[in-house]
């Protein structure tokens, strides 16, 4: 037997489906923990660079009315150009990206920003990550 590779079989698909629907889960179970830290902190982290009470909340109302808006429209794009994966990925990207930054933010301006922005990548990969467990046979088909 030396010098002969053995070969496996090839996985099965339900078992590749399977695999990958925990992964999905273990990404999103890592940024809801990244971005849901950074959240409950927030407030006193905006106020800590001198903004108001005021602004604290006007930021967290702006950056939840921007989310829950924009999930209509990446969903609607989703749908459009099929391109589940790519939405999915820049949204997890965008806020994988904007929360770690916040530790670097030096004025609440761009605190602020970097919360709309972490708010903005949730909203675009919820609608396009919900499809991805109905999409698993094409992914699995083309890969």
């Amino acid at each position: 037997m030396a010098g002969h590779k053995r070969r496996w079989p090839a996985p099965q698909p339900r078992a590749s489906a399977i695999r990958f629907i925990v992964c999905l889960g273990l990404v999103s179970l890592f940024a809801d923990m990244t971005y849901e830290g950074a959240r409950s902190v927030i407030g006193p982290f905006l106020q800590g660079l001198g903004a108001s009470a005021a602004l604290v909340g006007f930021i967290a109302g702006f950056g939840e009315m921007l989310a829950a808006s924009l999930r209509l429209f990446s969903g609607r794009l989703a749908d459009r150009t099929r391109a589940y994966w790519t939405i999915t990925a820049l949204g997890y990207t965008l806020t994988l990206v904007a929360v770690p930054l916040l530790a670097f933010a030096g004025n609440w301006q761009l605190a602020a920003l970097l919360v709309i922005a972490e708010r903005t990548g949730k909203s675009l990969r919820g609608p396009a990550r919900d499809v991805e467990p109905v999409d698993i046979p094409t992914f699995l088909r083309n890969r």
